[in-house]
């Protein structure tokens, strides 16, 4: 008589960490999660020959050289005019105001050729010439506080400073045609100090309650999503998700007007995007941005929180803060356009007319008390403090406002990033930067072997997101989805190329993306790694497909059903099953890692080239 034992299902290779302990790792932020995953590459790299590719945090290999040079400068320049006032070797005393662009031009005359010397004096002549600063007045702000002896006074922007960025958010967030009027900034540590600032200050001043309805555009940067569920707001969230299919039944990343459309619901109080989105790094098209602003005045109460952080990576990029300025609080980091995350560098900017403070203003009589209580140590008129300015106190809980704000030599390197777009007239910097990630991005493809997705102009390409389930069902269909789903946790994937080739890459699920995605990051490693990275994913998924039409087979075979067992252990298969039903993948990683090796080869012979 047959046997009736249960037919095991063929699973590829068995993974140190299992599914249990991966469904346990799963509740974990993307970003601790990927600390583990380093943990398991580093094994990998231990006991083979293989180098660890870590492509999962964004932060990218490359940096602006002439800012920094010219910070470097001045602030030699700066030590002579502290020792110019007093000097006992060990101590000085500090900059004098008084002929200090002077004494600056009659410095650089005797360091011509040195590194940031052009750069430099193009910071002094772009004050005075194109900003009417007075001379003076613009450079020893310069000068005192690259050496940092004052407090940041005023607390919320250093004067000239703020002029300057304002100028470089005008011509890289509002693509040179800003809206009428001028917006306000606050130079804050990065933008992580910045979305903690707005929150805060958003339920300080009424404008927010917890339990509050929000609207999130997803994917997005987890950190949104983890502060909206923290205690102390317990938000609900409403998804806006960029669930556009393209005909071919792939992903393109855009919102459908049925998902902006959720905007209309009159109890979301706060709306919260990253443009261009993070992971899939593209920006709202205008049919996007058009349907937002006319939902925003159907809905003038609503404020709008946009991260900015990707969007010098698109060409012509246009901010919600561009086109709906009232509306907006707009958070920009320099970190990634300029290689200067460990730096802090962000910016809030709220146009100097808008929603927060109106609403504010309009606050029931109980409330404006109470808000008149926390900020009266401030000012005889707490009632006309302007919300960035409520941001600034409550950045250091009020009583330290006179201790508020961004130190000195922060806002000086701040300033000479956005001079460097500024005093750039072709671009320069900007096309090296978008040129280095669509070049990684294209080995990045050739590693796969699968078609490159069409040409969007939305598309910054400063990282990846593919859907393992979408190319799972374009390859082969629902039954191979089903088996995948059955017998995996979807961050599997993830696991199998860190153990396998100790390749790390992040949960695009944690992004509140699709489950089963993944977020490659293309700003952090050589161009020719982004080639290895696509063969070794080529492999790890033909585990997958070798081990599932391994099932299909026996299955389908003569004896299915009739109790034989199909060991997990692809190296125990039997060898007729092992070549009837894996000929075909084989063949198919073959040539994904002829394709890989080839790119990574022509990247190389590029790369030495130039």
């Amino acid at each position: 008589m047959a046997s009736t034992a249960p037919l095991t299902v063929s699973l590829a290779s068995a993974l140190k960490t299992t599914r249990s302990h991966q469904r346990d790792l799963e509740q974990l932020s993307p970003f601790e999660l990927k600390d583990y995953l380093i943990t398991l590459a580093k094994d990998n790299q231990q006991t083979s020959a293989s180098t660890m590719l870590n492509a999962g945090r964004g932060n990218p290999n490359w940096i602006a050289t002439e800012p920094r040079d010219a910070f470097f400068l001045l602030g030699r320049f700066a030590m002579k005019e502290a020792r110019r006032v007093h000097d006992q070797v060990i101590l000085a005393g500090m900059p004098a105001k008084k002929g200090c662009a002077a004494r600056l031009r009659k410095f650089l005359s005797k360091h011509k050729g040195e590194e940031g010397h052009g750069f430099l004096a193009g910071v002094l002549e772009y004050g005075v010439k194109v900003k009417g600063f007075d001379p003076d007045e613009w450079i020893h702000e310069l000068t005192d506080s690259i050496i940092g002896d004052h407090y940041p006074v005023p607390p919320r922007a250093l004067v000239h400073i703020e002029q300057v960025v304002h100028d470089y958010l005008i011509k890289e967030m509002c693509d040179g045609r800003p809206p009428k009027g001028k917006f306000d900034l606050f130079p804050v540590e990065g933008g992580t100090a910045a979305m903690c600032y707005i929150f805060d200050s958003l339920l300080q001043n009424g404008l927010l309650k917890q339990g509050d309805t929000i609207a999130l555009f997803l994917p997005t940067f987890t950190p949104y999503i983890e502060i909206a569920h923290l205690e102390r707001f317990q938000f609900k969230i409403v998804a806006i998700n960029a669930n556009s299919m393209r005909a071919d039944g792939t992903h393109d990343w855009h919102y459908p007007a049925s998902e902006i459309a959720k905007l209309e619901n009159p109890k979301i109080k706060l709306a919260v995007t990253v443009n261009p989105s993070n992971p899939p790094s593209v920006a709202f098209s205008p049919v996007e941005m058009k349907q937002i602003v006319r939902l925003i005045r159907k809905n003038p109460d609503l404020v709008l929180v946009t991260d900015d952080v990707y969007g010098t990576f698109v060409p012509n990029f246009r901010s919600l803060m561009a086109e709906v300025p009232h509306n907006t609080i707009c958070v920009y980091s320099f970190s990634k356009n300029f290689g200067c995350t460990g730096w802090r560098l962000g910016v809030i900017a709220t146009h100097e007319t808008n929603t927060m403070d109106r609403r504010i203003a309009e606050l029931p009589v109980s409330w404006k008390k109470r808000l008149n209580k926390r900020y009266g140590a401030l000012t005889m008129e707490p009632e006309k403090i302007k919300f960035i300015d409520r941001m600034v106190a409550d950045s250091r809980n009020v009583a330290l406002n006179h201790t508020a704000g961004l130190s000195l030599p922060q806002q000086v390197q701040m300033g000479f990033f956005a001079l460097s777009h500024l005093l750039d007239l072709k671009d320069a910097y900007k096309h090296l930067t978008m040129e280095i990630v669509r070049r990684r991005r294209d080995a990045l493809w050739q590693g796969l072997g699968i078609p490159m997705p069409p040409e969007d102009p939305m598309r910054g390409w400063y990282y990846v997101e593919l859907d393992f389930m979408v190319w799972a069902k374009v390859m082969y269909g629902e039954g191979f989805c089903k088996y995948m789903v059955s017998n995996y946790e979807p961050v599997d994937f993830l696991f199998r190329l860190a153990e396998k080739s100790g390749v790390v890459l992040m949960d695009g699920g944690g992004f509140g993306g699709p489950p089963w995605s993944i977020r490659i990051s293309l700003a952090n490693l050589d161009d020719s790694d982004y080639a290895k990275i696509g063969k070794y994913m080529v492999e790890a998924a033909t585990e997958y497909v070798e081990a599932w039409k391994h099932s299909e087979l026996v299955r389908s075979g003569p004896t299915a059903g009739k109790g034989q067992k199909v060991k997990a252990s692809a190296a125990k298969r039997s060898a007729a099953g092992k070549k009837a039903g894996v000929s075909g993948a084989r063949k198919a990683v073959k040539q994904a890692v002829k394709k890989a090796d080839s790119a990574a080869k022509s990247a190389k012979k590029g790369a030495a080239g130039k």
